[in-house]
């Protein structure tokens, strides 16, 4: 029931959201001064290799060796605001309707981490990667890389529906809340290093 849940709620999401996500479009065309959205691969189910789509909310600026900028450099104030509202994560759901995310699930991390994770690490992906899950509503970017991966591998042991509503229903009153939101100008977490 999980892929049909998802496929209705996606499109009822995208409803809902649609007159946001056409004005955050244009809003985002004027502020970053070109592309509204942020595509990237990231490893999904059995490792299979997606492009997660979201808001951008950062431009390309680059030093004069082409480098990119840091952070703090690149970031709009706009894209600071979509960030504390999460609403840079909608067009996720876009992912969700094709199948690629589901609603709940661990959440998708760099392709780059790929070939870094041991076995126990790699049970994260025995199912979809979410827009939100288990790590998001138990700390999400204040935790440990050893406490996410503990708590992914906890959720697709017992993953089911009424564990899928707790986790939907916590996160929203969390956007609510603001709770655990990253509101600096810098990325969200650490990266992975490999075996921890």
């Amino acid at each position: 029931m999980k892929p049909i849940i998802d496929f209705i709620m996606a499109i009822i999401g995208l409803l809902i959201f649609a007159p946001f996500i056409l004005i955050i479009t244009i809003l985002l065309v004027l502020s970053n001064q070109g592309n509204p959205f942020f595509i990237q691969p990231r490893t999904g189910k059995d490792k299979k290799v997606f492009h997660i789509l979201k808001f951008k909310t950062m431009i390309d600026k680059r030093d004069p060796q082409g480098k990119l900028l840091p952070d703090a450099h690149r970031i709009t104030s706009f894209g600071k605001w979509l960030r504390k509202t999460s609403l840079d994560e909608i067009p996720q759901l876009i992912n969700v309707l094709k199948g690629d995310m589901s609603l709940v699930g661990p959440r998708p991390l760099l392709t780059d981490y790929a070939h870094l994770y041991n076995d126990f690490q790699n049970r994260r992906h025995e199912v979809k990667p979410g827009l939100t899950g288990w790590v998001q509503i138990n700390g999400r970017n204040s935790i440990s890389w050893d406490e996410r991966f503990k708590m992914d591998v906890w959720y697709v042991e017992h993953i089911g529906f009424l564990l899928d509503i707790k986790i939907l229903l916590k996160t929203i009153i969390k956007v609510i809340r603001r709770d655990d939101i990253n509101t600096t100008d810098t990325t969200t977490i650490e990266p992975f290093e490999g075996i921890i």
